[in-house]
């Protein structure tokens, strides 16, 4: 009996997740950073990692992302070997990508990394990543 509840848990495990998490894509961005959307020139706002993000229209909700932590893992890219294996990463969001001082590798991506956070989950330079992400 008690095997047969721990087999039918099981599956029903795999039917259901238990945690979400969204997919999208990330470009990154180069200094000057300043002044963002979210805290003008207030140098403080970037966190001592410098893993900090720019949102996309997707992610944006009127300036209400600001301030907001997210999760992110590059998931692919179009070159094999791309995506640092197993590397997930904590940004801020500190600006609006479409307003940010400095243009993004890529227009109209769910989001755009520093580049410190863009090289804290890739191993090459490239463009764009498909991403997992989390808030």
């Amino acid at each position: 009996m008690q095997t047969q509840l721990v087999s039918c848990l099981l599956i029903i495990s795999q039917l259901f997740r238990f945690c979400h998490a969204d997919v999208g894509t990330a470009a990154q961005y180069t200094p000057p950073y300043l002044p963002t959307a979210c805290y003008g020139d207030d140098q403080t706002q970037f966190p001592s990692s410098n893993l900090f993000a720019a949102a996309g229209d997707g992610i944006w909700d009127n300036g209400a992302s600001c301030g907001r932590q997210y999760l992110v893992r590059c998931i692919s890219a179009s070159r094999p070997g791309t995506c640092a294996p197993d590397q997930t990463i904590q940004v801020k969001i500190v600006d609006y990508a479409p307003t940010a001082q400095s243009q993004p590798s890529t227009p109209s991506t769910t989001i755009v990394l520093s580049e410190t956070a863009f090289s804290g989950i890739t191993n090459m330079a490239i463009d764009s990543i498909n991403i997992e992400f989390q808030q």
